[in-house]
């Protein structure tokens, strides 16, 4: 009863199978021996007591609204959770969940494929573009890049460093080639993206790699980018992929983790030209060699299959919202809103970022004098408001604020910003 009682989304299931574990030692109770049932019995309520422990007891009270500004794995749509929540045990009448099917049988055949089409469909995916769901996140990718995009070690390939994510991208690629940063924004510390026409790219090139959105430095591209030599552009969209409507047929290659705006970490998405598939280097390992997933649907090993289900319900969730043009007016009033307090805080607060690059999913920022941030973020977990420190690398605070995080989560930061500026200013 208390687990029924319970709040957490997963209680209700929890109960049930804390129930059904109860009947079934209560039938052995009369069938055996005295002995062997005290023993079932006491695992059973031990068990009991740790999932009640483990729901009852949540890290804020229930009462408190929580809001996760976490860089991911981060927050989902509630609807996306509550569909997820009501399938869980049993998938449209099929009496298995998702995580139990088999990937080669009909029903997880069917998730996966409406899962492509209703992502072609949010993307305006031209034909000849493949999309795979594969696995080792993005940061796998910056080794399959190189190896699937080019001939030798003698090869070129240009990258444009905007922050952290596209110096990885750099150190991984430069084992299997020669990786040229054509242009950098380091020397003002990664707070703009370098003018494309200041971009020294190299005539022959593989391809041209960029990140459209730096998650720890908080710097997005606001436009797809164009590049002269007719390379094909490479790029990692990990934080900010399904936040607003792109141009495909712009790029060659995009690749994004799945935990920053579409579903649990474990899935990673690649969305690939054709005529870049196939040219694998022999040494390339036949997981990274994108023609093993394309020519199999995805599907030549066993694929992170609920988190493909989780990234499905997600991608249906964002057609039923009117799609990416909707999305993205969304988030551009929510980032409005958190960087007009930063601005209008005279100096109280500070944001580093070039403002015509300022992302709308991760939003860094200070509090002057910068003493005062653990304090901050103390209020904020008080108030429900969760993971706002900086990455470790730069401090601070960052406020992720994708897809799935609402309008009125903006507001209650935006609210205990004003409210700490009258305390302290």
């Amino acid at each position: 009863p208390a687990l029924r009682e319970c709040s957490h989304p997963f209680a209700s299931i929890m109960a049930t199978v804390n129930m059904s574990a109860l009947q079934n030692a209560a039938t052995a109770r009369a069938a055996c021996p005295a002995k062997r049932v005290r023993a079932s019995t006491a695992r059973v309520h031990s068990a009991r007591r740790a999932v009640v422990k483990c729901v009852a007891a949540p890290d804020a009270p229930s009462e408190t609204k929580i809001f996760n500004f976490s860089a991911g794995p981060a927050v989902l749509p509630q609807e996306v959770l509550k569909t997820a929540q009501a399938e869980m045990t049993d998938w449209h009448g099929s009496g298995m969940s998702v995580m139990e099917m088999s990937h080669r049988g009909g029903e997880f055949k069917s998730i996966i494929e409406k899962a492509e089409a209703d992502l072609r469909t949010l993307l305006d995916i031209p034909e000849n573009y493949k999309v795979l769901f594969v696995q080792g996140g993005a940061s796998t990718q910056f080794a399959a890049i190189p190896l699937n995009l080019t001939k030798d070690s003698s090869a070129t390939a240009d990258h444009i460093l905007t922050g952290a994510w596209g110096k990885k991208a750099i150190a991984e690629a430069k084992k299997f080639c020669n990786a040229h940063t054509a242009a950098t924004s380091a020397e003002t510390n990664f707070d703009t993206i370098p003018p494309i026409d200041s971009w020294n790219l190299t005539e022959g090139a593989a391809y041209v790699h960029t990140c459209s959105n730096e998650t720890i430095g908080g710097v997005e591209y606001k436009e797809d980018p164009i590049i002269a030599t007719g390379a094909p552009l490479v790029t990692d969209m990990s934080s900010n992929f399904l936040s607003k409507p792109i141009d495909v047929s712009k790029y060659g290659v995009i690749y994004a983790g799945a935990q920053k705006n579409v579903g649990p970490s474990g899935v990673t998405i690649l969305i690939v030209r054709e005529d870049l598939i196939g040219n694998a280097r022999p040494e390339c390992p036949t997981m990274l060699d994108w023609a093993t997933m394309a020519n199999d649907g995805s599907l030549y090993n066993t694929p992170p299959s609920y988190g493909i289900y989780m990234c499905g319900l997600t991608f249906q969730y964002l057609l039923d919202q009117g799609g990416l043009a909707e999305i993205q007016k969304k988030n551009e009033a929510k980032a409005a809103i958190l960087y007009k307090t930063i601005e209008t805080s005279d100096g109280f607060y500070s944001c580093p970022v070039d403002p015509a690059y300022r992302s709308l999913m991760n939003v860094p920022f200070r509090v002057v004098p910068n003493e005062l941030e653990g304090e901050f973020l103390e209020e904020a977990k008080k108030l429900g408001l969760l993971q706002l420190k900086g990455h470790r690398s730069v401090g601070g605070i960052r406020a992720s604020i994708y897809n799935a995080m609402p309008q009125d989560g903006v507001e209650a930061l935006v609210q205990l910003m004003l409210e700490f500026k009258e305390k302290h200013a």
